[in-house]
């Protein structure tokens, strides 16, 4: 009974693209869900097949994804994301496109058996600087976010697929990334419930089926617990206050600002002990023996007092619950029309053109400066302008320069600018000394170039003229190589 109680709260990942053995046998015997990453992508009609494994293990499961779209895509990590995201969305503010843009990465997914979204992000991106959130969030105006929030939920979830709103209480007012270490959110309980609860009680209004917790501390909440951890955040003020009934699910339990404090094990107990019913643990490790653990520690704890029987059982039937809405919900017929992705981010590149350099009159040479990304982005996952701009200008060139390639910058990346046209591509420059130094530079030596920032736009527009996308997502490369060459829609 315990076994079995402890197995169907968990949700791990597994490495490859068809179920390995112990995955299966695991679902046979009661398994509650799983996480699908890029790693067990190859294609669509390849995880509808690896979907179709797992069902016929347990018709049950919770097959759950990290599909943003934008920067954070999984389906679409090896090419790049047919649809912006969130800022892109937001800096549109057409509720009637986020909710469309939704509505097809859930057709997308329940196309091929997903039925549960770790998505949207619901974060008030109120910090600049915040390294892990950004371009993920709609904006920082938390009455904006929150009315995108809910458009997003609505339009995933007509499509049979759960809508997970995340990162709660709010990862947004951050200067540290949780994949990494423990973030603090500062500030009075009024300032919180101010700025980053909204787009939470929007998500619950909407009728959200699930909510993500945040791996921060937030001292004026709880002080002494993480939100994971926290009873005081998930259960009086989530459940309590905000009137959630749905599911919680962890964040990673394997990201460092938990794990470091409390190893996997502890992690998971005080999760569920603490009102947590999902267990994900998808991102890091991958093996039968993470699984293993994590079922033992939950009995274990049951069986020494820490953790209640009940507060376990309660977590197991919130699972149930989803299995059952996702099993009896059904999408419409999906219809056929121009690609909203394209449209959207179109319609989110916003130009300063002063001197009326737009178009370019030839191609240009392309130099793209590149930070290193945050773990919840797929290293892989390709962007950037000089690619898109090939395609419709074969004789573009480009080069790619990363920290530390700074002296590459007078030389080659200049030299084969000489009598034409300079794209400088940025991504967050206001964040990176580096690549706003390097921007200083190319500028001083060439005052005519285009900046394209793929990232948060700065405070300042920079160069003859200045393009912003609100993202790196493939369509928003595409997107800004359209204006810069002037190609009709």
């Amino acid at each position: 009974m315990l076994f079995g109680l402890a197995d169907a709260v968990l949700q791990p990942g597994f490495a490859g693209t068809a179920a390995p053995e112990w995955v299966r046998r695991r679902l046979a015997n009661g398994l509650g869900g799983v996480a699908l990453f890029s790693r067990n992508i190859e294609s669509a009609e390849q995880v509808r097949a690896l979907v179709g494994e797992l069902r016929a293990e347990n018709p049950d499961v919770v097959v759950a994804i990290d599909e943003e779209g934008g920067d954070v895509t999984r389906m679409e990590a090896a090419r790049g994301s047919s649809r912006p995201g969130n800022l892109a969305l937001g800096a549109v503010d057409d509720l009637a496109l986020t909710e469309a843009v939704a509505r097809e990465i859930g057709w997308e997914l329940a196309g091929v058996g997903v039925t549960l979204n770790y998505a949207p992000d619901a974060d008030v991106n109120s910090n600049p600087g915040n390294p892990v959130i950004g371009v993920r969030s709609f904006g920082a105006d938390p009455a904006l976010v929150a009315r995108h929030t809910a458009a997003w939920v609505r339009g995933l979830q007509s499509t049979g697929v759960a809508a997970c709103a995340k990162h709660f209480p709010g990862h947004g007012d951050t200067t540290v990334d949780s994949h990494l270490a423990l973030p603090t959110l500062d500030g009075p309980v009024e300032h919180i419930v101010a700025t980053a609860l909204p787009p939470f009680r929007a998500a619950i209004g909407a009728g959200v089926r699930t909510i993500m917790t945040g791996h921060l501390l937030v001292g004026s909440l709880d002080p002494d617990a993480p939100a994971t951890m926290s009873r005081r955040i998930l259960v009086d003020l989530l459940r309590g206050e905000l009137g959630f009934n749905g599911l919680i699910i962890t964040d990673g339990l394997e990201m460092r600002a938990v794990a470091d404090r409390y190893g996997l094990a502890g992690a998971a107990v005080r999760a569920v002990a603490a009102g947590a019913d999902a267990l994900c643990v998808g991102g890091g490790p991958t093996g039968e023996d993470t699984v293993e653990l994590l079922r033992n520690a939950l009995v274990e704890a049951v069986r020494s007092g820490e953790l209640a029987e009940e507060r376990l059982a309660d977590a197991a039937r919130r699972v149930g619950e989803l299995a059952a809405w996702s099993a009896g919900t059904r999408a419409p017929e999906r219809r056929n029309g121009e690609p909203v992705g394209m449209i959207a981010a179109r319609r989110a590149v916003r130009v300063v053109d002063p001197g009326g350099v737009l178009p370019l009159p030839r191609a240009p040479h392309v130099v793209e400066l590149a930070p290193y990304l945050h773990e919840a982005i797929d290293e892989g996952t390709p962007w950037g302008v000089a690619e898109p701009l090939s395609r419709l200008r074969p004789e573009v060139t480009s080069v790619r320069l990363y920290p530390g390639d700074a002296d590459q910058l007078a030389g080659p990346a200049l030299a084969a600018a000489d009598g034409r046209p300079l794209v400088v591509v940025v991504r967050d420059a206001h964040r990176h000394a580096w690549m706003s130094g390097a921007v200083t530079e190319l500028l001083g030596a060439r005052p005519d170039a285009v900046v394209v920032e793929l990232g948060l736009p700065g405070p300042e527009p920079l160069g003859a003229a200045y393009l912003a996308t609100h993202g790196a997502a493939r369509v928003c490369g595409e997107a800004a190589a359209e204006v810069l060459l002037g190609v009709p829609e």
